[in-house]
């Protein structure tokens, strides 16, 4: 017996059945969220939220510790608190009823608080939260009170036992129950949110401008060394939304503001109407290591924001563009970089298709030279011209820096760290970029080596990597390859080592290598 003088094995089975009717609330909230308010989910608002409130610190460990699988993990890690409090609250519900299903009313509560603080652009974002925590509550209440002897009746001696076989069967149905709603209802959301009738059914118009083909000398043909152009399936994906935001073209518009001589609104057939420019461009992310693979490059199809701004006529003494997604993120561009000869845009398509939902359909922000969190704002509905010293926008906020241009960086992807390879002849190869302004040069030491000039293929255009490789005789031993780039500025990129805060990671990126 417990110090309460419970069975021990009374105690577990109501902690049990506490997250079985936490399955089945969650499972209540999904489906719920799928139905009436896809941005909604109680999952999805705990979690941005969390991830709003979170240091850097711990944002940043996050991804170096799951890279892009952040959302994941995130996820399952709520799931797994939310566990342990339910066990908590089927065992507060045995010990003192109804304190159980009042810990998860409130936990649906919160939810459908934080819906309602948040920009879901759903018209009932409290409800999920509401369903998911009225299931919760009833379901805890309901199995553990089966756990306790009923009062005896009239013509009994003793109080009726509780009845094990009925209260594992009802407890069964919840969390399984629960479980299916859960999937039932991501599945529901991800069909959608995806618009995937939409988004298959759109032609993309013809580019006025077209970009410049894939030279003949931009792939060296090096195994394992990254393409020039990465396939949609294999970009990089960072941001903050744990549910992609969900936009018909034919509802979206882009408002442009502030210090403007004219204020302009933007609809999709009017952007689908305007001569569009098909541009190659790199994007990476400011949380990218030295050696990193929060990168890649793709070719976007969009329309110039310098035209859009030309036609809003931002006043003399505006610096900055505070752009907003539809999920309520923004980033803090200097306007200087969306009206200058860069091909900055509002991308449609990406590799010859309508953007991918997880890249920013119907339409994102592509700016050469800047780091995702100051320029790629993706499902873009806002654009706010204003100062520096006015406005601040989501990772500002958090410590980063203002403007975040891309550093001066190489990388070695052949051969691989900790790789064997045998005796003789081999390749040493990787990428460099320095997006807006080039890569003249990469340059490779080993051990303590003189530094020796790779070869450099032929790049698309400055505004994206390159491929480089240098031959390589092998011998026995460990050995420690590095390397460097010089930009087409003449600048040589540092060896100084720095964390990716605040404004982006430095140093030069060397594997160990052993060769039998």
């Amino acid at each position: 017996m417990n110090d309460a003088g419970t069975p021990p094995r009374i105690g577990w089975a109501a902690a049990g059945a506490g997250v079985a009717a936490a399955t089945a609330g969650a499972g209540a909230g999904e489906l719920t969220a799928a139905l009436a308010a896809p941005s909604s989910s109680p999952f999805a608002v705990i979690g941005g939220a969390l991830i709003d409130a979170a240091p850097t610190w711990a944002k940043d460990l996050m991804i170096e510790w799951f890279d892009t699988a952040d959302k994941i993990a995130l996820t399952v890690l709520i799931a797994l608190v939310l566990a342990v409090v339910a066990a908590w609250a089927g065992w507060a519900e045995l010990r003192r009823p109804p304190a159980g299903a009042v810990i998860a009313v409130a936990f649906g509560a919160v939810a459908a608080i934080t819906a309602l603080l948040r920009e879901t652009g759903d018209p009932l974002p409290f409800l999920p939260g509401i369903v998911a925590g009225a299931v919760a509550g009833g379901a805890v209440h309901f199995l553990v009170g089966m756990l306790r002897p009923r009062p005896p009746r009239a013509d009994a001696q003793a109080p009726d036992l509780p009845n094990r076989r009925a209260f594992f069967a009802w407890t069964a149905v919840a969390a399984v129950g629960g479980a299916l709603a859960v999937a039932a209802g991501n599945a529901a959301r991800a069909g959608s949110r995806a618009i995937t009738t939409v988004r298959d059914a759109l032609v993309l118009p013809s580019p006025t401008t077209t970009a410049p083909p894939v030279p003949a000398g931009a792939e060296l043909g090096v195994e394992g060394l990254a393409p020039v152009i990465t396939p949609n399936a294999d970009f990089y994906r960072i941001d903050t939304a744990l549910i992609v935001p969900t936009i018909d073209p034919v509802d979206w518009s882009l408002r442009i503001h502030g210090m403007v001589e004219e204020e302009i609104v933007l609809t999709w057939d009017e952007l689908l109407a305007l001569p569009l420019t098909e541009t190659t461009v790199t994007l990476s992310c400011v949380s990218n290591e030295v050696g990193g693979s929060l990168i890649g490059n793709a070719r976007w199809l969009g329309y110039p924001i310098r035209e859009l701004l030309a036609r809003a006529r931002p006043t003399s003494d505006a610096d900055m563009v505070l752009s907003r997604s539809s999920d309520g993120f923004t980033a803090s561009s200097p306007l200087e970089a969306l009206t200058d000869d860069r091909d900055a845009i509002l991308a449609i398509g990406m590799n010859g298709e309508p953007l991918p939902p997880e890249h920013g359909f119907p339409v994102r922000m592509v700016v050469p030279g800047l780091y995702g969190y100051v320029s790629a704002t993706k499902w873009v509905v806002d654009l706010e011209v204003t100062r520096f010293d006015q406005a601040r926008a989501y990772w500002t906020d958090r410590g980063w820096s203002e403007r975040g241009p891309i550093k001066l960086q190489s990388r070695i992807d052949v051969p691989r760290r900790g790789r064997q390879l045998a005796a003789g002849d081999t390749m040493i190869a990787g990428m460099a970029w320095q997006p807006h302004t080039g890569v003249e040069a990469v340059e490779v030491q080993i051990d303590d080596g003189d530094w020796q000039a790779a070869s450099l293929a032929t790049a698309i255009s400055d505004d994206t990597w390159v491929q480089w490789s240098l031959p390589w005789t092998a011998e026995p031993g460990d050995h420690t390859v590095r390397c460097r780039a010089i930009s087409n500025d003449g600048q040589t990129q540092t060896s100084d080592t720095a964390p990716p805060a605040p404004d982006g990671a430095t140093g030069w990126h060397e594997v160990q290598v052993s060769v039998a």
